[in-house]
């Protein structure tokens, strides 16, 4: 790990409980961060990486509940966590009894963050600094995501992956432009992003479960 980016991650972060998920610690955001000069604009108004590894986001903790509630749907499993950010999701599903855990990040910072929330954790996940979606990995059962739908390219993908029968589960605050037609939701919570940054409006998230062609099997001919 490149000493650097987890540097930025420990002078920048402490260690606090997630709101959500009281079993998972991860190291976030700190008021009067050296961090927060970085950017006086705002921490995610410019293009690049910005810290979005520094915050437990609400529809990250809505997924990581789901998955420490229902372990069944990752338990065995080779597991992929795609636009990671801190980890959380990938932190709860190895502690859900996933068998294998790949997060996936484009920063990275983030790479470094999850690497070191998941040994907060006790777990082992293997933090990846690539784009799956332009790498194309497909050594996975179950694809997680949180927060990433929004976007129309990244909505796309996860709907082609649906078609080839595999569980993908999404999570989202209920940001505008989600597609919600070839979702089935799966459960619902009262959530905020910690530490408190966002529209006082996302007050919950939801996780969907992708609908494939195979849930609705077409009827023989005649």
């Amino acid at each position: 790990m490149n000493p650097q980016p987890a540097q930025l991650v420990e002078s920048n972060t402490r260690i606090a409980e997630v709101p959500l998920c009281p079993e998972i610690r991860l190291r976030l955001l700190t008021d009067n961060a050296p961090l927060l000069d970085q950017w006086p604009e705002g921490l995610f108004v410019e293009d690049g990486p910005r810290p979005y590894w520094a915050y437990a986001w609400a529809s990250g903790q809505v997924l990581a509940r789901h998955l420490l509630d229902n372990g069944a749907l990752v338990r065995g499993c080779r597991v992929a966590d795609f636009g990671s950010g801190s980890g959380i999701v990938a932190v709860a599903a190895a502690l859900a009894g996933a068998s294998q855990v790949t997060a996936y990040e484009i920063d990275p910072v983030a790479q470094a963050a999850i690497e070191i929330n998941a040994r907060l954790n006790g777990v082992t996940v293997d933090a990846r600094l690539e784009n799956l979606l332009e790498t194309g990995d497909d050594d996975w059962d179950v694809l997680l995501a949180a927060d990433v739908g929004y976007l129309r390219e990244n909505f796309q993908w996860l709907t082609r992956l649906a078609e080839t029968g595999r569980t993908i589960l999404l999570a989202d605050p209920g940001r505008s432009g989600l597609p919600t037609e070839q979702l089935e939701p799966l459960a619902r919570f009262a959530a905020r992003t910690f530490p408190e940054l966002e529209d006082p409006d996302l007050t919950e998230a939801v996780v969907y479960r992708f609908r494939s062609d195979r849930d609705h099997p077409h009827s023989a001919p005649s």
